[in-house]
């Protein structure tokens, strides 16, 4: 059997991973359109990877322009069985300073996208359980490396996922903070959907930049601060990734990676074969599976 691939996102900042041995950017087709960029596999840590820039080498692709299906069934066809998203976030509490690095286990939707979320209609329906959206398998293991290379890290917290791409005005932001969630982003929630269907595990590694705007003894949040923040870190993200490749299991094992077990409805006798084709890649070992 062809060992499972660790799949890596890297977000504002982070378009490479460096260290990759057998280097080769692939091109994928899928039926949900075009993914962010081509895909570089290769191996790191002595594991099989994928990684893939969120918005593309060279920052070309909006937040509400991400394409999470098209990003997700890619992953899943190229063997992705965990994967580790690098993010920018703005901080909504005060203990949450720039250059820390929060590894939340829940998100909040602030989006208008759900349609865009899921790889199911058409035909098949699914609800997936979703209570706890980050794999906690994978988030633990995370949290023992940062911890063991010294990381200002945070264990737990509340990703508040708005569309931008404007930041927060001062009342939104006031709202999420006095409400005590604690980080804001653009990206993860579409991600962590298509992750949980798509029965790959996925976890978040938030890396703060700055104080959204309701701090307001705080200069509010800019793209020059989220980029400085970012390359302050994004040495430290890599090397959290490489030290925490060799923990994570050789085969498929958690919950996660049975997401779909009870989760979709349709008779299989009634899947029609084109939604049945364009999920070959997530729904293939139910196939033969009795009604």
């Amino acid at each position: 059997m062809i060992e499972p691939r660790i799949g890596i996102i890297g977000g504002s900042g982070l378009y490479h991973i460096e260290g990759l041995t057998k280097q080769k950017w692939v091109t994928v087709t899928t039926p949900f359109g075009k993914p962010s960029d081509r895909f570089l596999t290769g191996e790191l840590s002595g594991r099989p990877v994928v990684f893939l820039p969120r918005h593309g080498r060279g920052h070309r692709i909006l937040p509400g322009e991400l394409n999470h299906r098209a990003n997700l069934w890619a992953m899943k066809k190229l063997g992705a069985a965990w994967l580790m998203s690098i993010s920018a976030v703005g901080s909504l509490q005060a203990r949450y300073q720039p250059c820390d690095i929060v590894l939340p286990n829940q998100f909040v939707d602030r989006t208008k996208k759900s349609w865009e979320h899921t790889f199911f209609g058409s035909g098949i329906v699914a609800h997936i359980a979703f209570a706890d959206p980050i794999c906690e398998e994978l988030r633990q293991r995370l949290l023992q490396t940062c911890r063991a290379l010294g990381a200002r890290v945070h264990d737990g917290g509340s990703y508040v996922n708005m569309e931008g791409p404007a930041f927060s005005t001062r009342a939104e932001s006031m709202t999420h903070h006095n409400l005590g969630y604690d980080v804001i982003g653009m990206t993860n929630l579409g991600e962590a959907k298509c992750a949980r269907e798509a029965e790959i595990a996925y976890a978040t590694i938030a890396m703060v930049t700055d104080y959204d705007c309701w701090k307001v003894d705080e200069a509010h949040v800019t793209v020059e601060m989220v980029i400085a923040n970012l390359q302050r870190n994004a040495a430290q993200a890599k090397e959290i990734v490489r030290r925490v490749l060799p923990q994570i299991p050789l085969e498929p094992g958690c919950s996660c990676h049975r997401a779909l077990e009870n989760a979709i409805l349709t008779d299989r006798k009634l899947w029609p074969a084109k939604t049945r084709t364009r999920l070959r890649p997530i729904l293939e070992k139910y196939f033969r599976r009795k009604t």
